[in-house]
C-alpha cells in the first residue's frame, strides 16, 4: 500500500483502538479541559444557590436567572465533558443532540397540553355530580 492510498486522517486527535496513543502532553491538555469544566460547573452551582437562596437579587427576577444559570450549566457539560462543538467532524452529534431536545420538548409539551386538558375533560358538572350522590 502506498502512501496515497492510505487515508488521510481528519484530524490529529481522532485516535481508534490499536492506533498510537497520545503522549502526556496531550492528556495534561486533557486533563485541563476537565479541570476547567469542572470549575465551571461548581461555580455555576454555587451562583445557583446563591441567588436562590438570598434577598440580594430581585425576587421577580430569580426564576429567569435559574434558568439562565441552568442553560449555562449544560452548556459547560456539553462542551467540557461532552465534547459537543460544532466542528465538522462532530456534525453528528450535534445532530443527535438537537433531536434529543426536541423528544423532550415535545414529550414537556405533551404532558403538559394531557394535564390541562385532563381536568377540564375530567370535571363534572355540578348538577351531575349532585345527581350521583346517595
Amino acid at each position: 500500500m502506498s502512501h496515497a492510498d492510505q487515508p488521510e486522517r481528519l484530524h490529529e486527535t481522532d485516535i481508534s483502538p490499536g492506533d498510537d496513543r497520545p503522549d502526556r502532553s496531550e492528556i495534561a491538555h486533557g486533563l485541563i479541559g476537565y479541570a476547567v469544566g469542572l470549575a465551571l460547573a461548581v461555580l455555576l452551582s454555587i451562583v445557583s444557590f446563591f441567588v436562590a437562596g438570598t434577598n440580594l437579587v430581585w425576587q421577580p427576577s430569580i426564576p429567569i436567572a435559574l434558568f439562565v444559570l441552568a442553560v449555562a450549566q449544560i452548556g459547560v457539560h456539553l462542551v467540557f465533558f461532552v465534547h459537543i462543538t460544532t466542528g465538522p467532524d462532530n456534525t453528528n452529534n450535534v445532530m443527535a443532540l438537537a433531536f434529543g431536545v426536541l423528544i423532550v420538548f415535545l414529550v414537556i409539551a405533551g404532558s403538559l397540553w394531557i394535564m390541562s386538558q385532563l381536568n377540564a375533560n375530567m370535571a363534572l358538572p355540578m348538577n351531575q355530580l349532585m345527581q350521583m350522590q346517595p
